[in-house]
C-alpha cells in the first residue's frame, strides 16, 4: 500500500497537432463528394472575391464618402462645437482603456487583440480622410487609450471594481456634453443636429441601457406570486412581442405624447424614438431573462432560504446572476438587434445613420451612388456589431459560459 500511496499519476498522453494536408485531408478533401463541394465553394468564393475587389478599386466612385464623410458621423452639428465630441471620445477612450487593460491584468502585454486596435487605429489617422487637425484629435484619443490600457494593467483590484460605476458617470457626463445647456456655461445644442452615426450610437446605447432593468423586472415580475404583477408582465409581454417594432415606433413617434397631461411639455423626438425602442426590446430581453432564471436548479433556491436569506437577496444574490450568465449570448444577440434596428428611425425623418445615407444620395451630385454608399454603412454596422460579438465571446470565455 505504501508503494501504491508513492505512485505518481500518469501523465495524460500527448496529443500530436496534425500537419496542414493532414487537416485538409481530415476536412476538405475526405470523400469525393467533400472534395466536388471543396473545389466549388473555392471557385465561387474566388471569383465573388475578384469581381468586388475589381469593382472597389477600378470601378466605385468614393468621392461621396471622402466628401460627406463628416455628415455620415456626426452629421449636422455644429463645426465650431467638433471638440466636445472629440473630448468626449477622449473620455471613452480612457475608461476603455483602464477596463480593458485590467481584464488583461494577468495576461502578455502584447496580444493579438491589442495589436489589432493599435493598427486599425494607425490606418484611422493615416488613411480617414479628414483634415489636419482631426488627425491630431483622433492621435491624442489613441494616445490616451494606450495610457490608459497601461494604468488600467495596474489598478488593484479594489479599484477595478468600481470601472462599472465610472461608465455611468462617464455616460451622464459625455450626454451633458454633447448637448450642453443646465446653466453650466456650454452652449446648448439642439438635438435636431444629433445626425449620422452619432444619432444611432445615443439611441442605441440609452436604449440598450434603459431596456435591459426593464427586461429584468418583466422576466421576474412574470414568475412572481402576485397575480396582479404576473398577469401584467405577460400581458406586457405577449402584446409587445406581437406587435411589429415599426408599429411601436409609430405609437411612440406620433401617439405617445397624446397620453401625458395636457400640461406637460411636449417630448423630443429623440426621447420619442427611444422609449419606442426600449418598449420593445424590453419584452423580448424579459424573455431571454426568464430562459435564464428557469435554468437555474430550484434547489439552489431552497438552499439559501434553508440558510435564512429572504427572497429578495436569494433572486440578487442566487438566482439572476447565473440565470443572467446562462444568457449572455441571447441578451447580447438582442443588444445587436437593437441597434441594428435603430435604421427603422430613417422612416420617421431621424436622420441617424441610414437616414443621413439617403439623405446625401438625394444630393445631385451623387444621384445613383447607392451601392458606394450603402456599402460604407454596412461596413460601419458591422464593425459595431462584431465588435459586441466578440466582446460577448471574451465574457463568456472568462465566465465560462457552456464549460462542465
Amino acid at each position: 500500500m505504501a508503494q501504491m500511496d508513492n505512485l505518481s499519476p500518469m501523465a495524460p498522453p500527448e496529443v500530436e497537432s496534425p500537419s496542414p494536408w493532414e487537416w485538409l485531408r481530415a476536412n476538405l478533401f475526405s470523400t469525393w463528394y467533400n472534395v466536388i463541394l471543396t473545389i466549388i465553394c473555392l471557385l465561387v468564393l474566388v471569383l465573388g472575391l475578384k469581381t468586388l475587389l475589381t469593382w472597389i478599386f477600378t470601378q466605385a466612385q468614393w468621392e461621396v464618402i471622402e466628401a460627406n464623410f463628416r455628415l455620415f458621423f456626426v452629421g449636422r452639428y455644429p463645426p465650431e462645437l467638433y471638440w466636445r465630441l472629440w473630448t468626449s471620445l477622449g473620455i471613452i477612450a480612457e475608461i476603455g482603456g483602464l477596463s480593458w487593460g485590467f481584464s488583461q491584468k494577468h495576461s502578455r502585454l502584447w496580444n493579438r487583440p491589442l495589436l489589432f486596435a493599435l493598427g486599425a487605429a494607425i490606418a484611422a489617422i493615416v488613411f480617414f480622410p479628414i483634415g489636419l487637425t482631426s488627425r491630431l484629435w483622433l492621435l491624442a484619443v489613441v494616445v490616451v487609450a494606450a495610457i490608459g490600457y497601461g494604468v488600467g494593467r495596474q489598478l488593484p483590484l479594489n479599484l477595478g471594481s468600481w470601472l462599472p460605476v465610472t461608465w455611468v458617470i462617464s455616460f451622464l457626463v459625455i450626454l451633458w456634453f454633447i448637448k450642453g445647456g443646465l446653466g453650466l456655461g456650454l452652449e446648448e445644442t439642439s438635438t435636431n443636429v444629433w445626425n449620422g452615426l452619432l444619432l444611432t450610437l445615443l439611441t442605441a446605447i440609452i436604449s440598450i441601457t434603459l431596456s435591459f432593468p426593464i427586461g429584468v423586472l418583466l422576466a421576474l415580475g412574470r414568475q412572481s406570486t402576485l397575480p396582479v404583477v404576473r398577469w401584467f408582465c405577460i400581458l406586457y409581454i405577449e402584446i409587445i412581442r406581437g406587435l411589429p417594432l415599426i408599429g411601436i415606433l409609430f405609437f411612440a413617434l406620433t401617439m405617445l405624447q397624446l397620453f401625458l397631461p395636457p400640461e406637460y411639455p411636449r417630448l423630443d423626438q429623440m426621447v420619442r424614438a427611444i422609449a419606442g425602442l426600449t418598449l420593445f426590446s424590453a419584452a423580448y430581453l424579459a424573455e431571454n431573462v426568464r430562459g435564464g432564471l428557469q435554468s437555474v436548479p430550484r434547489g439552489q433556491a431552497e438552499a439559501a432560504r434553508a440558510l435564512g436569506l429572504n427572497p429578495a437577496l436569494v433572486v440578487i444574490l442566487i438566482v439572476l446572476p447565473q440565470a443572467l450568465k446562462a444568457v449572455i449570448p441571447a441578451i447580447v444577440g438582442q443588444f445587436i438587434s437593437l441597434f441594428k434596428d435603430t435604421s427603422l428611425l430613417a422612416i420617421f425623418g431621424l436622420l441617424e445613420l441610414l437616414g443621413m445615407a439617403r439623405s446625401i444620395l438625394a444630393q445631385p451630385q451623387f444621384l445613383g451612388r447607392y451601392a458606394e454608399v450603402y456599402l460604407f454603412v454596412g461596413l460601419i454596422y458591422w464593425v459595431f456589431c462584431y465588435g459586441m460579438s466578440l466582446a460577448s465571446r471574451r465574457l463568456e470565455r472568462k465566465l465560462n459560459v457552456g464549460q462542465r
